[in-house]
């Protein structure tokens, strides 16, 4: 019987790698539509996890094909690889232990999706209110990206609304109202490309 795909999606990942990957010779479940929003991680889990392992060539290759293709079976991984579906199967789950996949997400069209306006928004903050922040910004409608960064400004948010409307009113109407932000830039994205993983 072939191989079934991966699953892809954020909440396996959440509910861990016993759920997420099923065995070597096992479906890893029917492919479905995700969002692009990974799930906050509390910082104390974070901070409990032992240290991720090294990685070898094999788990780099691993890495790169499941970055391109994460419906891909695990006897095609393994193939592609040159090692056991059953050995493929155990670097992957170590790898979704140790926090180094993080989960697997589809490469959405914004556009096509519903979504004709994307920025970049750059935010200057209160000192030592990034935790505070970055909760209320990870619960903005079409937040995709969030980084604490140094510089010029603090924050770099990457938003994706259905128009410009929308766009202003996220930014002016609940961005800045967040008594944590300080100003904000607005950087409309006129094009954008997912670059795909090297060779």
């Amino acid at each position: 019987m072939p191989d079934e795909q991966m699953a892809h999606g954020s909440e396996e990942a959440a509910q861990g790698p016993a759920e997420a990957v099923h065995g070597p010779e096992e479906a890893l479940g029917p492919p479905r539509q995700t969002s692009h929003r990974a799930e906050p991680r509390p910082d104390a889990r974070a901070d409990a996890r032992p240290p991720a392992r090294p990685l070898d060539a094999i788990d780099r290759d691993l890495l790169r094909l499941l970055r391109a293709d994460g419906r891909a079976s695990i006897r095609s991984v393994a193939e592609r690889v040159h090692v056991s579906r059953a050995n493929a199967y155990a670097r992957i789950n170590r790898l979704l232990d140790d926090g180094v996949i993080r989960g697997f997400s589809a490469r959405i069209d914004q556009e096509r999706a519903g979504h004709g306006a994307s920025a970049y928004i750059t935010l200057k903050i209160v000192q030592n209110s990034w935790r505070s922040i970055r909760e209320k910004l990870q619960e903005l409608p079409g937040a995709a990206h969030i980084a604490l960064v140094s510089g010029d400004f603090d924050v770099l948010l990457l938003v994706h609304t259905p128009d410009t409307r929308a766009l202003r009113d996220l930014v002016l109407t609940r961005i800045q109202s967040f008594p944590e932000v300080l100003s904000t830039r607005t950087l409309l994205v006129f094009e954008e490309t997912d670059l795909e993983p090297g060779p």
